[in-house]
Formats: structure tokens, sequence, C-alpha cells
């Protein structure tokens, strides 16, 4: 099943009465004509820069919650106690830039990377959309929801408006904007997290999330002391697979029944075309084919499929959840996607993914630093070898970091913080082997060259070959950059 997100709104602006029956006949097929403005991009003049445009695709991997920077990319080995913590430090691939001691596979693939050690913002909150998306400022107050149209889209979303935009016509048999495993929350004892949409895009320009339902084979520490929890981030079962919107069921729509939905639509067309021309609705005909070839083409699914792996590959990426992500996000791009996110989710209210307030080094030591040290490098590896990391932009990001010092929870535990965290960048036209920017002694301010979330969009969307200046108009008409008030670091280039 195809799951679209967005709540329907009054069509105004000289829809007339008549139109709007029509669109009230349309919604008994289940389409949301919600906000399908015909958007214009104001693109500056394509910049004169090797790097432009060196990645054709990208992916995204996204740790929620928000990982150590003390224990992952930027440890403090000369810091008292309370700051170190209990894991010290070892030498990477790249001199003079050690990393958290149980990450050694990713200290030795360090030299594909740029790892940047500045990341500096002012919000320490779960803020999906001010990591991924232009928004200039967040609302602590409430978390973003994913039915806010109202809200700047996301990086991925930006990418598949303006491909489409520059091609109209096209229909790529893989769609431009996949997300892994689940919608971001859909786990917890909590409504879903906002971030990772298309805003006032309008929904036909969100990801199209997959689903995955398997709780999982290994118990995990949760937040709670001596407490665990089964997580499909730590172990899935060989046979554990995504499926598309949401778990097939008796009321999915088989073929057959696709293909009469579709007929009853085209008989439809005739009493409605003078509506396609309507600036309100001119997203219908490109909504309506992409739910059909969803629905009907093998080709995400089979990129999907990580079952048709070889064993050996599937356990180099490591049967968990996360590496298993990784390793449907690499045969999208192979079979032709355009941008595919990773999302680390949190399974369950009380494991938290990378939040770690409390049990902080247990859920370290014996579940995600082992996890993300065996799937990530193991990835990365992999795309190289086949010479899709020559193309494809690689993301390694999160919201936040964490407080410096410890506090004394049971298991230790770091509290959000956003005056410095480090994140890491591979692939087109991104630097090997360097460290941007430092944090201080401690690990809790910049101390040289501040990078921030917007600076982190400006510069992916231009390896992209997408001006970062280009705008889009926002709910009231106004064009709004699509990095919001992020430049272009050419130091993170190679």
């Amino acid at each position: 099943m195809i799951r679209l997100f967005g709540n329907p709104k009054t069509l105004c602006d000289g829809v007339t009465r008549r139109d709007l029956l029509h669109l009230g006949g349309l919604s008994l097929f289940g389409l949301n004509l919600a906000d399908f403005s015909s958007l214009q991009a104001a693109q500056t003049s394509r910049p004169a820069s090797g790097s432009f445009g060196r990645a054709k695709s990208c992916i995204l991997v996204y740790l929620v919650g928000a990982p150590p920077q003390h224990e992952t990319f930027d440890p403090k080995p000369d810091a008292p106690a309370a700051i170190q913590g209990e894991l010290k430090a070892i030498s990477s691939a790249i001199p003079g830039v050690p990393v958290g001691e149980l990450l050694p596979r990713f200290a030795d693939i360090a030299d594909r990377l740029t790892i940047v050690r500045s990341m500096t913002h002012q919000w320490p909150f779960h803020a999906v959309n001010y990591a991924l998306a232009g928004i200039p400022e967040i609302n602590p107050r409430k978390e973003s929801d994913p039915n806010d149209r109202t809200e700047w889209p996301f990086i991925g979303s930006v990418v598949d408006y303006l491909d489409t935009r520059r091609e109209p016509l096209a229909r790529p048999a893989i769609p431009r904007n996949v997300a892994l495993p689940f919608p971001v929350y859909a786990h917890v004892n909590f409504r879903l997290l906002g971030g990772p949409y298309a805003g006032f895009l309008g929904q036909q320009y969100d990801p199209l999330w997959t689903a995955f339902d398997a709780p999982g084979t290994r118990e995990v520490p949760v937040l709670a002391e001596g407490s665990g929890k089964l997580d499909p981030f730590a172990g899935i079962r060989p046979d554990d697979r995504f499926v598309l919107g949401q778990k097939p069921s008796a009321d999915a729509p088989t073929l057959a029944r696709v293909g009469l939905r579709r007929s009853l639509l085209e008989q439809f067309d005739a009493t409605r075309r003078d509506l396609d021309a309507h600036p309100r609705v001119g997203g219908y005909e490109r909504l309506k084919h992409t739910a059909y070839d969803l629905m009907s083409s093998a080709g995400l699914a089979r990129a999907l499929d990580v079952q048709l792996e070889a064993e050996a590959m599937r356990l180099n990426y490591g049967m968990n959840l996360f590496g298993q992500s990784l390793l449907a996000a690499r045969r999208v791009i192979e079979a032709g996607g355009k941008f595919v996110s990773v999302f680390w989710d949190t399974y369950s209210h009380f494991a938290n993914g990378w939040d770690t307030h409390s049990n902080h080094y247990p859920r370290l030591k014996e579940f995600l630093l082992p996890v993300f040290d065996h799937s990530f490098p193991a990835f990365l590896r992999d795309m190289e070898s086949r010479g899709l990391l020559d193309e494809t932009l690689v993301l390694c990001l999160s919201e936040h970091g964490r407080t410096p010092q410890l506090n004394n929870r049971p298991g230790g535990g770091r509290e959000h913080w956003s005056r410095v965290y480090s994140v890491c960048l591979a692939g087109a036209g991104v630097g090997r082997g360097q460290a941007i920017g430092e944090s201080d002694k401690i690990g809790g301010d910049v101390k040289s060259n501040p990078i921030s979330p917007k600076d982190i969009l400006a510069s992916a969307f231009h390896l992209l070959g997408i001006d970062p200046h280009t705008t889009v108009p926002d709910p009231l008409g106004r064009p709004v950059p699509v990095a919001g008030d992020g430049v272009v670091h050419h130091e993170l280039f190679g």
C-alpha cells in the first residue's frame, strides 16, 4: 500500500463550486489534491566550481537521537574522567585524528571520509526538521508534524521537486525520494515525528517510506538499568522484509484491483479535464501515475529485496535493521534511485535510539557502537568497490550532540548539546581523509571553523548540482532559499 501523509485542505483562489464537486468525486479514489501548486524555482547561474554537480545521487544516513561526539568522532583522551568517560580513543586512518575505541573498523575507513568536528547551532532539541531543511528556527515547545504543510521541505523532497521541474514529463523507474526503514517514530508510543517531509512543496514530494514490522532478535539495554527489549536495529531474521507503505493485508490492492481502479480513473478523467489545467491541482497527473507505477512495477520492490543478495554480502553488512537498510539503500541507488534516506530510529519509547540520557555506556558498548562499526564501514567499502561512491554523496548526520559533562544517572548519560558536535561525509566531490574544524579541549564549544546544519545542506546541494541560492515559494508565495542561510564550505570538497 502506498502511504501518503497529509490532511485535505480547502482549495481556494478561484476554484468553482463545480470544481469542488469534481474534487469530492476524486476523493472516492483515495487521492488527496491538497495543494498541488505549480511552483517555480528561481535558479541562479551555475557556480564555477569543479565540485558542482559531482554527485549524481545521495544516501543520507541519519542517527536519530544524537550520538555522543566524545565516544565517536571527537574523543578527548586528555580531558578529565568526568568528560572523557569510560571509553578511550584509538588512532584512525587520518593521521592525528583519533576516534572512539569501539569504532576500529570505522577508524580503518576514515581515509575515505571528511569528518566535521565543529558542527554547531542553538537548538538542543530533537529537531530533525532543523537538521534536514532550510527552516531558520524551530519551536522547542512542539515537535514537527508530518502533516504540517507550513514546514520547510526536507532536502530529499527539494531534490525530487527540482528534478521534476526540470523534467516534468519524466517518470523515473525508481522514485527519486525513498526513505527506510519506516517513518520516524512509527514504532514508539508517540505520534510520527516530522522533519523528513516535503512541507509546503506538497505531499506528492514526501519520501516514499518503506515499512518494516519485525520485532528484532536481540535484546538490548534500554534507558532503565537492568531492563532489556528486542530491537531490530540490533538483529533481525534473514527473511524479515521491507515493504512499501504498510504491511500487506487482505485489503491490499492486487494488480487486478489496481487495474480496475485505473480504468475507473480513466473514465472519470473525461469529466475533470478542465480541472487539470487549474494551477491549484496541476500535480494530479503526476500523483496518479506515480501511485499506479509504484503499485504495478517491480523495479523498486526488487531493489528493496535484500534477500536477492548473497548471504555473505548480507552478513558483511550485518544481519540487523541498520545494516540491511544500508544494503537496501545501495541497491536502490544501483537501480537508478536519486535520494535515499536511512534513519536509525528509536524502536520503542524505552530504547530511545541514540538519545542516551541514561544507561549510556551499556547501550553504547553492547549495542549502538558495535552495530554502527560493523555496518557503516561495510556499506562504505561496498559502495567504493562497486564504483558507486564516485557519484554518490553519503551524509552521516544527526540533529545535535551530547554534553561534555557526564550525568549521574544509572549507567551514565549525556544530555542534549548543540553547541558543538560531529558528523561525517563521503563520496562524490567530498575530500578524503580529512578532519574539518575543531572543538575545544572538553568537546563543549567550537574552537575553529563553525559549521551549521544549513551549511551542510548548502554544500550537499552544491555537490548535487543545485545552487543553494535556488528558491522555492513558501505558503505565502515568498521565495525562500532551499538551504536557508547556509553557505557552501569548499574545504569539505576534494
